[in-house]
């Protein structure tokens, strides 16, 4: 009787040190909020597969759109030819990220979100198209950090470059260029702004 109930006992243990062990894994949205940093420095040697990749970016598919017009397109540069070609086109940035192993250049779909039937709904026209896919950006980065990756966002690129490298059509507006890898160190926390001076209540 006695061993039966050690071995109920031991079992249970094991689940509930399973599950603590699990959930402790999973980061709330405020720590993800907190650890996600632009990173300018990568571990190098380290990988990221095609898999996690598209699990990443599907994550960001769940992005609201305008009129779930969906317009943000990405054009992955995961093999070392097309991740080192893409390095030539960022900059100043290209030391920085040089040990990131993906490159993902970011696009919108112009003429759709912030449109009626062809013409703009309201003065903003393709800045929706932006706005949407910035909103599709914070996806993408946000689930990087929870699937334990780092991101950084650069608005320096050869946009005909990239255009040529990846037969990107002339309809989609190229925005960024995000690097995809492991921080090297950690960076400092930036100071913000005193939320009064970003918001008014009325």
């Amino acid at each position: 009787m006695k061993t039966n109930v050690l071995i109920v006992a031991t079992l249970a243990l094991s689940l509930l040190a399973g599950c603590t062990s699990q959930q402790a894994s999973v980061a709330s949205l405020d720590d993800l909020f907190l650890t996600r940093r632009s990173i300018r420095s990568y571990e190098p040697g380290r990988t990221i597969s095609e898999a996690q990749v598209r699990e990443l970016l599907t994550a960001a598919q769940n992005a609201p759109s305008w009129a779930n017009q969906q317009p943000s397109k990405y054009y992955v540069a995961i093999s070392p030819e097309k991740q080192a070609a893409v390095l030539e086109m960022i900059g100043g940035n290209k030391d920085r990220v040089a040990n990131a192993p993906v490159m993902i250049v970011s696009t919108f779909e112009k003429g759709k979100s912030g449109f009626f039937r062809g013409t703009p709904a309201n003065d903003a026209g393709d800045f929706w198209g932006a706005y949407d896919n910035g909103l599709s950006n914070c996806y993408l980065i946000l689930k990087a950090r929870d699937m334990g990756f780092d991101t950084l966002i650069m608005g320096m690129r050869e946009s005909d470059k990239l255009r040529e490298l990846f037969n990107i059509p002339e309809n989609e507006m190229i925005l960024a260029v995000i690097a995809l890898g492991y921080r090297a160190e950690e960076p400092n926390m930036p100071v913000h702004r005193p939320l009064d001076e970003i918001v008014k209540f009325f």
